[in-house]
């Protein structure tokens, strides 16, 4: 492994241990190499690819994982010198992701991933097949003519999957325009993996999105509806975590679904606060949303798991370097009243500041009023009951026939 600061690589080897768990493995130890630069055929150097081939065999070891990704040819050859099997780290992300998609979407962009990920591989899955070598004219056996079989058959697929997502962000793009019609404003949820997202659209939404305490346990997004003290609608969406060194092709391949977060009017980025490297964690969610060309905005920061010491610690430290970041707990529900009150602030539309007098006749026009606008004054003593609210642009229309001249109202649109 490259020359890296001791912690930085011990962090990085306990993130990929309990990646391991998360894909059911049980890890049983693990080994670091310092290299100015990797070995070409063995990605680490001969000696400590056969002390490490030892205790494997001791060990009974079944699966070698990489933290760095490896050539087909440095996995095949370490394969040859372990005697089980070597994988890196985006083989094993991606295993996760694959038992992880429960919709089509989901599925559609995980086998996606994967075949671009083995299409370059191949050629390591038919080495037990006979290749014929000669002289001139010679020409390659089956395992030659097997392979460039497979390899078009994997374009092929590959090509079929794009066309398939294609669809899906169309799908996505008649969605949004629904949204917009209701103008309803949507709040991505962002962040590392296993900072809490799931659990915080639970508390916020009633929603049931699986929220454990492992990596990547959400994988699908999910989107429900939120109603602020304002009366004001927000759609809030749950996305896939992101993870340091996330592989480019996974983002490429889960583009359709971090549309969701390019979209957005606002980011939700939650942050472990109880994570020792929260930093380093908020600075590798930044990098992914640069690539995929969301860092520019509007952003909410919430420092999650304050209702553990070193979370409400953690808190207090990145609040210092992060200004306008809340701490909340998504599983007590801490800091919820501040929360609210900064999403209603940064989601605030335009409103119009009306005067109306409506008939006691007409309830369901005061049930409406109700459910859109934010009463600001009410007065039931009259012949009509009075209000000052502020209603949406788009809904004014509906009050039209009972709005009043107020003079001790400012006859302008308002944020509420």
């Amino acid at each position: 492994m490259p020359t890296n600061a001791a912690g930085e690589v011990r962090d990085a080897l306990d993130e990929l241990a309990e990646l391991a768990v998360t894909a059911g493995g049980l890890p049983a130890g693990d080994a670091i190499q310092k290299l100015s630069v990797p070995h070409r055929a063995t990605y680490i150097g001969s000696g400590k690819a056969r002390e490490l081939a030892a205790l494997c065999e001791a060990g009974e070891v079944d699966t070698v994982i990489f933290d760095e990704e490896l050539s087909a040819a440095q996995a095949r050859n370490l394969e040859k010198v372990f005697s089980c099997r070597v994988m890196d780290r985006t083989a094993l992300i991606l295993e996760i992701f694959a038992g992880r998609a429960r919709t089509r979407e989901g599925k559609l962009q995980v086998e996606l991933a994967q075949l671009e990920y083995l299409l370059p591989r191949l050629t390591r899955y038919w080495t037990h097949l006979s290749r014929q070598r000669g002289g001139v004219g010679a020409i390659g056996g089956e395992g030659e003519t097997q392979l460039e079989a497979d390899r078009r058959k994997t374009q092929e697929r590959i090509e079929r999957l794009r066309e398939e997502l294609v669809q899906v962000r169309q799908h996505r793009s008649t969605q949004r325009a629904g949204r917009q019609r209701h103008q309803w404003p949507l709040a991505s949820l962002v962040g590392y993996t296993n900072a809490g997202k799931s659990t915080l659209l639970n508390s916020l939404t009633g929603a049931e999105v699986l929220a454990e305490d492992k990596l990547f346990a959400t994988l699908d997004p999910t989107t429900r509806r939120l109603r602020l003290p304002t009366n004001q609608s927000v759609l809030i969406s749950d996305t896939v975590g992101f993870i340091r060194k996330l592989p480019h092709g996974l983002v490429e391949a889960f583009k359709a679904t971090l549309e969701e977060v390019v979209e957005a009017d606002l980011l939700i980025h939650v942050v472990d606060a109880s994570h020792p490297r929260a930093e380093q964690q908020i600075e590798a969610v930044q990098a992914v949303l640069s690539e995929i060309g969301a860092s520019e905005k509007p952003t909410l920061m919430l420092l999650n798991k304050v209702d553990c010491e070193a979370g409400a610690h953690g808190a207090r430290q990145l609040q210092l370097q992060h200004p306008g970041s809340v701490a909340v707990s998504a599983r007590t529900r801490h800091g919820f009243p501040a929360l609210m009150s900064d999403l209603g602030a940064m989601l605030r539309p335009i409103r119009d500041f009306v005067a109306l007098e409506i008939p006691y006749a007409r309830p369901e026009v005061i049930a409406r009023l109700h459910s859109v606008g934010q009463i600001v004054e009410r007065d039931f003593n009259g012949e009509k009951a009075r209000f000052r609210a502020r209603l949406p642009a788009h809904c004014r229309h509906e009050f039209h026939q009972f709005q009043v001249e107020d003079e001790d109202l400012v006859p302008t649109s308002l944020p509420d």
